[in-house]
């Protein structure tokens, strides 16, 4: 272990206090940034809600390729609408807080793992590096997957989805943004489940035969957790959401079964 000078608790607590106030105020600075760049971020937020979004262009290729004689995705532009008075503002505020997160992340993780690594070994601190790495990396593509294919084909079927053709779907902004901020971080905590896996493997608590085993259990708890968690009731979501989860789990057990960092 790294010889360094013992430090009191108060002195830990000190450090912990200066790690606080510098993520704070970098979330803080990075929020007020994103609040002025209000048209570019919903902008991009809100492509979902036309037709012309990218998802929905690679779908109607899709279909024409494989199916060369069918009919394309019809054009659709869902209207948002807002009904407070104030609504719009706090929701400007949060997705600026939200942003500022999702850029700070690695910050954050960095300044946490600089006030541990302190106390852990070398090997460790090596270990912890890629570790942090993995884990920030499978957040984003979680994220990304959610943005790009997730979020659109829930709201494509829901949105468009009509009992009868005189009932015009008029969709709320805050049930929008609530959808689309709920399933992006979803998503992005569950792409953790390799690196999780991959860590109770090297403490010797799970292996690879395990996951295998439960495989039929870990498939009813997977699409429990997902009707539990998603944010809206329908199969359709549901299904759309565990199917990832469970390659993920998948992956997991190729994962543990090489143990290699």
């Amino acid at each position: 272990m790294q010889q360094q000078p013992q430090l009191t608790f108060w002195q830990h607590l000190d450090e912990l206090r200066t790690v606080i106030i510098k993520i704070i105020a970098a979330v803080v600075v990075c929020a007020a940034v994103a609040f002025c760049f209000k048209t570019q971020i919903f902008t991009l937020i809100l492509a979902p809600q036309s037709s012309n979004f990218i998802t929905y262009n690679v779908i109607n290729n899709l279909i024409s390729t494989l199916i060369p004689n069918s009919e394309p995705i019809k054009p659709f532009a869902i209207e948002l609408i807002n009904t407070e008075l104030s609504q719009q503002f706090i929701l400007h505020v949060k997705i600026s807080i939200y942003v500022a997160l999702l850029i700070t992340l690695p910050l954050i993780l960095i300044l946490v793992f600089q006030y541990i690594s302190p106390a852990l070994y070398k090997t460790e601190r090596k270990i912890g590096v890629k570790l942090l790495i993995s884990a920030y990396s499978m957040f984003i593509i979680g994220v990304v997957i959610s943005y790009l294919v997730i979020f659109p084909i829930t709201f494509r079927f829901l949105a468009t989805y009509q009992l009868l053709p005189n009932i015009v779907n008029t969709i709320n902004i805050s049930s929008y943004l609530s959808t689309f901020t709920s399933l992006t971080l979803l998503m992005g905590i569950f792409f953790e489940l390799p690196v999780v896996c991959y860590i109770l493997s090297k403490a010797n608590i799970i292996n690879y035969k395990l996951l295998k085993q439960l495989r039929k259990h870990a498939i009813v708890v997977i699409l429990t957790i997902a009707a539990i968690i998603t944010p809206t009731s329908d199969i359709f979501t549901l299904l759309l959401v565990s199917l990832p989860i469970y390659l993920l789990y998948e992956f997991s057990i190729l994962i543990t079964k090489t143990k290699k960092v």
